[in-house]
């Protein structure tokens, strides 16, 4: 193997990307587009739900209680409306997420019995929305009915009760603010470093035989190695400067943490980067079409990297089953290692595990991917 021949074709390749308008588009401004677009995009925060509110007593108590809703960020009052079934068409209609129906005689219930009861009609049409919904209309309630507990004991001369038994001290660590942002765009710098390298990479074989230059470069005494070398090193390159700017835009627009180093974080990605590049080689070589090899490259790397890496969901919640295929997916281990640099500011050391895994899996990926070409026209 000669790095003279290495450089000649990464040459060569060099100047086709730069060329080639659409390598260029898929390198530089599709990092842009899937930063932006995912970042904003995809939130795991419910805010401003909209609600309707049927209020049949209009007492300072059914107010109070409103108010409560009205003050809260997570609710957002679209609508006062005069009857309960007006309330049902406004849910049905789209116009309200949740709607909160207070019954006449509400307050006399709250004198009387010590307790009252308020509906509250939700859109099941979306079952996540409408279950974080429940746990914040349950928390306003519940906040609100200590309100009344403690006005209560005190109409009746009674002492109130300051100590509880047990008491609550939450401290998160690594996201303090369980800002979802900081969950998601570690794991959008994965997507877009696997879909723009494989993206790239598939193209380059494909691209000699449609362009019929194939036969030139079988004739030269360029080895599949160096071949595969020349061809990945730009791309490689390529792939570096959209991890930088990919980490520019976390930490500079989304104000995501950046705990670690940039030595672990340019050290892991470039592995990550030698996977993903051998994947679509492997495809550009098995494929003769730039469309085909760059469809299936999109497939092979889009699909595992959003549904089996944890990026978009736990990977803990999975069935049995899925979990063990996660292990067969070279983006887990990469979106665990961007979060332990970019949350916790993990050591190398430290993602020692995740690290080796993605070692072996570039190593496996860098001889299969060599292998796959051969200097025939067959």
């Amino acid at each position: 193997m000669k790095l003279r021949r290495i450089i000649a074709i990464a040459r060569k390749e060099t100047l086709q990307v730069i060329r080639d308008p659409r390598s260029l588009m898929i390198a530089l401004l599709l990092p842009l587009m899937q930063m932006f677009m995912l970042g904003y995009g995809i939130k795991l925060d419910v805010m401003n739900i909209p609600l309707c509110v049927v209020d049949q007593e209009g007492s300072p108590q059914s107010r109070n209680l409103l108010q409560r809703f009205s003050a809260s960020r997570y609710f957002e009052l679209r609508q006062t409306l005069d009857s309960p079934t007006r309330a049902t068409e406004q849910v049905d209609a789209g116009a309200c997420r949740l709607a909160l129906i207070i019954p006449a005689g509400f307050s006399r219930q709250l004198v009387d019995q010590g307790n009252a009861t308020v509906q509250v009609l939700l859109d099941g049409t979306d079952s996540n929305t409408a279950t974080i919904a429940a746990g914040y209309v349950s928390a306003v309630v519940a906040g609100y009915s200590s309100q009344m507990q403690l006005q209560a004991i005190q109409r009746r001369g009674g002492q109130v009760q300051t100590l509880t038994p047990v008491e609550i001290r939450a401290r998160v660590w690594f996201n303090e603010d369980l800002e979802s942002s900081y969950f998601i765009i570690p794991g959008v710098v994965a997507l877009v470093m696997a879909i723009v390298g494989a993206q790239l990479t598939s193209l380059t074989i494909a691209r000699e035989w449609e362009r019929g230059t194939m036969e030139l470069l079988i004739s030269t005494p360029v080895t599949p190695m160096e071949l595969m070398l020349g061809k990945l090193a730009p791309y490689f390159l390529l792939g570096l400067l959209d991890a930088a700017i990919c980490l520019v835009i976390a930490v500079g627009w989304f104000d995501v943490p950046f705990r670690g180093t940039l030595l672990a974080l340019f050290l892991t990605t470039s592995l990550f980067l030698i996977v993903v590049l051998c994947i679509g080689y492997y495809v550009s070589v098995a494929i003769r079409s730039q469309v085909g090899a760059s469809q299936i490259a999109l497939i092979l790397t889009m699909l595992p990297t959003t549904l089996l890496s944890g990026f978009s969901f736990p990977i803990e919640q999975m069935p049995y089953l899925v979990r063990q295929i996660t292990y067969l997916v070279s983006a887990r281990y990469y979106v665990t290692i961007l979060k332990g640099i970019f949350l916790k500011g993990s050591s190398m050391l430290e993602l020692g595990l995740p690290i080796a895994c993605l070692a072996v899996y570039a190593l496996l990926l860098v001889v299969l991917a060599a292998r796959a070409f051969r200097k025939t026209l067959d």
